[in-house]
């Protein structure tokens, strides 16, 4: 079970500490807005209301005994750079912090931030590369280049089987899940491709452009 400090109770907070509540994590969450912290207690172990740039109320936290630290401030950038700055400076094991914008992830970065997330950027791309093609039904973004993407099988695929499609040899992509009506599963070789299935590929965009 980790332990988890997220700063910033807002909407964006919110979301992880449901997620994190369900996956069994310990939470405590910080924010200066008591009703923040009042529409997020639901899903936290703990709450306080203080301010996230003052070191001696920071240190009464005992930062060193999170897991992780995830500062999701997003009215004041200069409160999410000071409390990054300050997190990492009290022990903080892990600081990931959001980021609105290029500069503020190369500056949250510098400050301390070992990860940053960016969600408008993350989910402008997903939604771009969904909607570039009627083939692409999602992606997931693991680095710069190298994606999964979720494609229909192309009616050239149907009915044959993955070892002789070796679209690894033929065009640099894995076929590491197939989605059936009702379920998703790791594929064998023999397995054969029907119309209706959708399978889960790994690759990078140009090769995916290439067949899809």
């Amino acid at each position: 079970m980790k332990s988890v400090l997220i700063i910033g109770a807002g909407q964006f907070g919110r979301h992880i500490a449901k997620r994190m509540s369900e996956l069994r994590c310990e939470i405590m969450a910080v924010d200066s807005d008591e009703e923040c912290i009042n529409a997020i207690l639901p899903y936290v172990t703990s709450a306080q209301i203080g301010d996230s740039t003052n070191a001696e109320f920071m240190r009464s936290l005992g930062i060193p005994d999170y897991d992780v630290c995830i500062v999701t401030i997003s009215d004041s950038f200069q409160d999410s750079l000071e409390t990054t700055a300050l997190l990492k400076e009290l022990g903080a094991n892990k600081v990931i912090s959001r980021a609105q914008n290029d500069v503020q992830e190369k500056f949250l970065r510098r400050n301390g931030a070992d990860e940053t997330v960016y969600p408008e950027k993350q989910t402008a791309i997903r939604l771009a590369t969904k909607e570039a093609s009627d083939d692409i039904l999602d992606v997931l973004q693991l680095d710069h280049d190298l994606n999964i993407y979720e494609v229909r099988v192309p009616e050239e695929w149907t009915g044959r089987s993955i070892a002789d499609l070796d679209i690894r040899k033929k065009h640099n992509l894995n076929i590491i899940a197939v989605r059936t009506s009702d379920q998703l599963i790791v594929p064998m070789p023999h397995m054969h491709l029907s119309s209706d299935d959708a399978i889960l590929v790994l690759g990078n965009m140009k090769d995916i452009h290439k067949v899809f």
